[in-house]
């Protein structure tokens, strides 16, 4: 009986020629927590949100008080027709300015407020692409090791009639194409070997890409005691789901609020604006110059500011942020429609997987049966050597496409997650529940 992870052993000979990696493993999990650490996409994502936050409270503070001291000396020389004189004057200054209504303003802040908010989205979501991707590398270089072992096992197996044939046709029991047939297909797997084992190296390369050092370890599997379904809820549970926690939806109704705040600030440049004024002032210098008494003065007032007309320039803006608005409603109508098409796809893509995987098992134990039945014909001179050869294909093919159709379900979960907007470490700790580290001599085929 095949088990889910297809965990199919294959002799230590076969092993010592697989791709190096250390006796040690490591899983999604612990990789996942050092791609949140190393992956520049990430970094950049969350510097971005942090970046937001600080041009909100940049944009806060120009509705708060503004405060400034100034202080001035000055040498003085005058004359006139009656004296002549040079004095040093010295002059400070507190001045406190505060807008008590400027709607442009106030509307500017709460257009940073709502970029903040997306850029915290994006980041999210930046975070949730990476998982994927990162799970989409974990699987294809565990998918690259395993074609490399089929290659090799296949091999040997080949190998191994090919030994037979010799045997027989050395007894003239056998016909030199079938030799040479066998001989062929063993010749042909050799270079295919070559290829898959610089695919196992260069799957390796792309998971470091990710967490930022070279990945030795080797990579847990899926266990033999896991039955891959998906989850029981409906589609329709999957999408209403997305459509209220998918955190690039989110981010695309932040940028229309952001929009329509900076639209309203634009508008806000035909209205006027009100303002407050405390000053107090220190200076030794009166009017034209002269030299006076120290005085000190301290003013209150109130000023109004009304834009009558700024060459067309304010009502252009208005315009162009309108259209700004427009763009941005129709980026979330784009990503809303994005989020049920990916949920629909992943849902459906790995329901379809979760049946194939079942079939597949049943095909490849009948592949198994049908080779060995072959292996066994042969010696009797029943078949030829052909017809252990596509047995023997057969076999594999089956092996191939059950390790697969598993790889393609896992990798769909994951996107299934991540488009319905689970947080990303608990979509990893879920799937990493399916995988475990293999034994040592544990590999992909049994003999």
């Amino acid at each position: 009986m095949v088990a889910a992870g297809v965990a199919l052993a294959q002799t230590p000979a076969v092993v010592s020629k697989g791709v190096s990696a250390s006796t040690f493993s490591t899983d999604l999990v612990q990789l996942y927590r050092e791609a949140r650490l190393e992956d520049p996409q990430v970094l950049a994502s969350f510097a971005r949100a942090q970046a937001g936050q600080e041009h909100q409270r940049e944009a806060l503070g120009a509705l708060l008080p503004q405060v400034s001291i100034n202080a001035g000396m000055n040498q003085i020389h005058q004359e006139n027709d009656l004296i002549q004189q040079s004095y040093d004057s010295e002059s400070y200054s507190l001045v406190l300015r505060q807008y008590l209504y400027n709607k442009a303003a106030w509307e500017n802040y709460k257009k940073f407020q709502s970029l903040a908010k997306q850029s915290e989205s994006e980041a999210l979501d930046a975070q949730a692409e990476a998982t994927v991707e990162l799970a989409r590398r974990y699987f294809t270089a565990l998918a690259a090791e395993d074609e490399l072992e089929l290659v090799i096992a296949e091999r040997l197996t080949t190998q191994k009639s090919l030994d037979r044939i010799n045997v027989l046709y050395e007894k003239q029991l056998a016909l030199i194409t079938d030799q040479l047939d066998l001989k062929a297909r063993v010749d042909l797997l050799a270079a295919q070997e070559l290829d898959a084992r610089n695919q196992a190296i260069i799957s390796r390369e792309s998971l470091a890409e990710i967490v930022g050092r070279p990945v030795k370890e080797r990579l847990n599997r899926i266990r033999d005691d896991v039955q891959l379904q998906v989850s029981a809820q409906s589609l329709e549970t999957w999408v209403r789901e997305g459509i209220a926690s998918n955190p690039a939806l989110k981010a695309r109704e932040s940028g229309v609020e952001a929009a329509n705040a900076a639209l309203r600030s634009g508008k806000g440049g035909h209205y006027p604006t009100l303002s407050l004024s405390l000053s107090a002032q220190q200076t030794n210098e009166g009017y034209n110059n002269s030299l006076t008494p120290r005085t000190d003065s301290y003013v209150a007032g109130v000023g109004i500011q009304v834009p009558l007309y700024s060459g067309g320039s304010t009502s252009a803006r208005v315009r162009g942020l309108y259209q700004d608005q427009v763009t941005a409603e129709q980026e979330l109508e784009a990503i809303r429609r994005r989020v049920v098409k990916e949920i629909t796809s992943a849902y459906l893509t790995a329901s379809s997987n979760g049946e194939k995987i079942e079939a597949n098992r049943l095909a490849l134990a009948s592949a198994q049966l049908s080779r060995v039945a072959a292996e066994k014909a042969l010696n009797y001179g029943m078949v030829n050597a052909v017809d252990v050869l596509a047995s023997v294909r057969n076999e594999f093919r089956a092996r191939r496409n059950l390790l697969k159709t598993q790889y393609e379900f896992l990798s769909n979960v994951f996107s299934l997650n991540r488009w319905a907007g689970k947080p990303s470490a608990e979509s990893v700790e879920s799937v990493n529940g399916w995988l475990s580290p293999r034994s040592a001599g544990q590999d992909v085929v049994r003999p």
